[in-house]
């Protein structure tokens, strides 16, 4: 048994039973036994995979974006451009190649910067960056970001791992979903006694059958209320990807995985990597309520727009028969419906009088659509 597991245990016996954002944030984030501060979970040795680190054409055409987000506000130095929950560095280390190359000038004047909440992750970046890193800042909030600038900023894969909240239907009622302790001395779900306003909850709540699941993230609109509001007031533009529905409904999606396979949430906190799904729609409507413009479409969809195929080509026509067949495995599950190209999106935030491709493009024809 984990020890994080003893002490939530203990902490339920003297409390009574938690709610499930406290339980995510204590696996994930308990500063002696959380996931992100004790233990290296990325890479095929790791607990799972992201983007980056499946081909450096990721990094490649998100910083084609940044650059592209860059001119289209008119090329403006100096200028921010930072990532926020960076991983291991390997996106970050690839966008810096990558601006390098569109525009030495950018990559040498821009201040660079990382947000990162982990003391341990900040140092695994750090060594991934190496000789890089003199150029690059820390933070632990965007709030220490250098001001009077504008602000380019990309998420991959952040919003999945801030902590949500669970509701479940008990007769006609909702209740907030809790983890105690069953008769056994294990980890189990349970209700609290008070009951929730439906309103709160998606429209799909109001007829939703007893034992349904509604899930909250008041801590991811927060975040995003929060970077949208730098971009308000000083300019840029930001991008975030990870998996997640573009409208919001019922369901529990919450998981747990370790080793690159799933495994019950309650059964190692604190040993394995807890996410959930992330409503789009809900950080669209927090970065709107300052005043800015957002699209999301397929990860699919973004990088192909971006010229994924193109580059892949390039790539190969270098490459042997081996490593062609690498590039094309990456494309597949970068892009195709199988891989992360239909259940990952991609969120745009910018100036109301800012379009960037494919996303301007991407947005004309919703309307077209719509009639």
């Amino acid at each position: 048994m984990s020890r994080l597991k003893e002490r939530i245990k203990v902490l339920v016996a003297a409390a009574g039973p938690i709610p499930v954002s406290q339980y995510m944030a204590l696996c994930l984030y308990d500063p002696a036994d959380g996931y992100y501060t004790t233990r290296e979970p990325f890479g095929r040795d790791g607990d799972f995979i992201t983007a980056p680190e499946i081909s450096q054409m990721f990094g490649e055409l998100v910083a084609v974006w940044l650059f592209t987000a860059w001119e289209a506000l008119g090329r403006p130095l100096p200028v921010v451009i930072a990532e926020i929950g960076a991983g291991r560095g390997t996106l970050m280390k690839d966008m810096l190649r990558t601006l390098s190359r569109l525009d030495p000038d950018l990559a040498a004047r821009a201040d660079l910067a990382i947000v990162e909440t982990s003391p341990r992750l900040a140092g695994l970046q750090q060594a991934a960056l190496a000789g890089m890193s003199d150029a690059i800042t820390w933070h632990e909030d965007i709030e220490t970001l250098p001001p009077q600038a504008p602000l380019l900023i990309v998420g991959n894969e952040l919003f999945d791992a801030v902590p949500i909240r669970q509701f479940v239907r008990i007769g006609d009622a909702w209740r907030e979903r809790l983890v105690g302790v069953d008769d056994h001395g294990g980890l189990r779900f349970a209700a609290g006694a008070g009951f929730v306003d439906p309103a709160l909850l998606p429209a799909a709540a109001a007829g939703a059958a007893p034992g349904a699941i509604a899930e909250l993230a008041p801590a991811r609109a927060a975040l995003m209320s929060a970077i949208a509001g730098r971009i308000a007031s000083g300019g840029g533009a930001g991008l975030f990807l990870d998996y997640g529905h573009v409208e919001p409904g019922l369901g529990d999606t919450l998981q747990a995985v370790r080793r690159h396979r799933p495994e019950p949430v309650l059964e190692n906190p604190g040993e394995a990597d807890l996410t959930a799904h992330v409503d789009f729609a809900a950080l669209a409507a927090a970065a709107r309520s300052r005043g800015l413009l957002t699209d999301v479409m397929t990860q699919g969809g973004f990088l192909l727009a971006m010229g994924l195929a193109e580059r892949a080509g390039r790539l190969g026509a270098r490459a042997n028969e081996a490593e062609r067949g690498r590039i094309a495995a990456a494309v597949e599950r970068l892009a195709g419906e199988d891989g992360m190209g239909t259940l990952f999106k991609v969120l745009a935030v910018l100036p109301a009088d800012v379009e960037v491709p494919p996303f301007a493009g991407h947005r004309r024809s919703k309307k077209r659509g719509r009639g």
